[in-house]
């Protein structure tokens, strides 16, 4: 973390639009929020805050209720 690599020039790229808190914790809708994101990379369509390059592949994780989580991977 401290050598910028989860920054979006970084080798692995985490919560590209700000995460939840800067997007207002969306409760309900805060895994679509992150498929959004995703998905808006893998097409290059997020504008300043594009990844450099191609991305191939995205990874979404979501805890939400006590006992409920889930995992999504996008290429």
């Amino acid at each position: 973390i401290a050598d910028g690599a989860t920054e979006i020039g970084g080798t692995m790229p985490i919560n590209t639009d700000g995460g939840l808190l800067a997007n207002g914790e969306p409760i309900g809708a805060s895994g679509l929020r992150q498929i959004h994101e995703i998905v808006r990379q893998l097409r290059g369509q997020a504008g300043d805050r594009q990844i450099p390059g191609e991305p191939k592949v995205g990874f979404a994780q979501l805890y939400g209720a006590p006992g409920t989580a889930g995992a999504t991977i996008l290429t």
